[in-house]
């Protein structure tokens, strides 16, 4: 006779296994104290740039003067930019034409386009819009190499061998940054020029003669110091953003990968921050 089947239990047991001891997911935070914890950070981020443009400072009338790393910092930042400024500031100058131009029609104002297209490009968006393009390409390339080489601990064998990474890194960044970006703004307006008098005479008729004619009746040599004036502080931006989030890079490749993003974002925003207080400050004090 074949024994009695057991009937199944009422409830199946939890299994145990390696999965079943991991922690829940933490709460979120409130949101006010994750907005503390950001301006924090802000505030801290602040004080480190702060203090690494008090280093860099100082490290200029040290020896050695660090001429070829500056001469092979311009090269690498101007030089090879003026490929990306070419081609942004012409078309920039050429859309803007049509924009300007369409509006100017509704008035009968078309033979003030070019007096508006150059006080703009001399003004605001020359040196401004080279300075966040540009910004983008040389920010991100300093914090990826800088942070390379934090990442590898050569920063640190710089500073065992008695060397300052302030010194030898950031300073002839610094430096090369501030002398190409007010010759890549000139660049800029040149091109960005060049193509709305492309424009104003494909379209509407407005010879490059006439164009030049009535932009230098009403452009000032303020208007054109205003702009470039801008430009050594854009470049003081760019450069000691991107020293410092490569300085401060941790966690391997993919740190930096974080630190190239952060450069990006946080030197667009300084840039467009700094251009309005520049602008007012330009403003008040220069005459017109």
């Amino acid at each position: 006779m074949n024994p009695p089947i057991p009937s199944p239990p009422d409830s199946v047991p939890p299994v145990s296994g390696r999965f079943s001891n991991i922690p829940p997911p933490p709460p979120p935070l409130p949101l006010g104290r994750l907005w503390r914890q950001r301006m924090e950070r802000f505030v801290e981020q602040l004080g480190e740039v702060g203090v690494l443009t008090a280093h860099t400072a100082r490290s200029i009338v040290r020896r050695p003067l660090e001429l070829g790393a500056t001469v092979y910092q311009i090269e690498s930042l101007g030089v090879r930019s003026m490929g990306i400024v070419a081609v942004t500031s012409i078309f920039i100058g050429m859309v803007m034409t049509i924009q300007f131009a369409f509006g100017l029609q509704r008035f009968g104002g078309v033979e003030y386009i070019p007096r508006v297209i150059v006080l703009a490009f001399l003004r605001e968006l020359g040196p401004t819009l080279t300075a966040v393009i540009v910004g983008g390409r040389i920010g991100s390339g300093m914090a990826a190499e800088v942070g390379a080489m934090n990442v590898t601990e050569q920063v640190d064998a710089i500073r065992a061998l008695g060397g300052d990474p302030a010194k030898k890194l950031v300073l002839p960044r610094v430096l090369a940054a501030m002398i190409v970006m007010p010759f890549l703004s000139v660049f800029a307006d040149t091109l960005g020029t060049l193509g709305a008098m492309f424009v104003c005479d494909f379209e509407y008729n407005i010879t490059p003669r006439l164009f030049i004619q009535t932009s230098l009746e009403s452009v000032l040599l303020t208007d054109l110091f205003s702009g470039l004036a801008k430009t050594p502080i854009f470049g003081f931006i760019i450069a000691i953003v991107g020293c410092h989030f490569g300085l401060t890079t941790k966690g391997g490749t993919e740190g930096v990968g974080q630190s190239t993003t952060r450069t990006v974002v946080v030197v667009s925003i300084a840039i467009l921050v700094a251009d309005f207080f520049l602008t007012r400050i330009f403003m008040n004090f220069l005459p017109s």
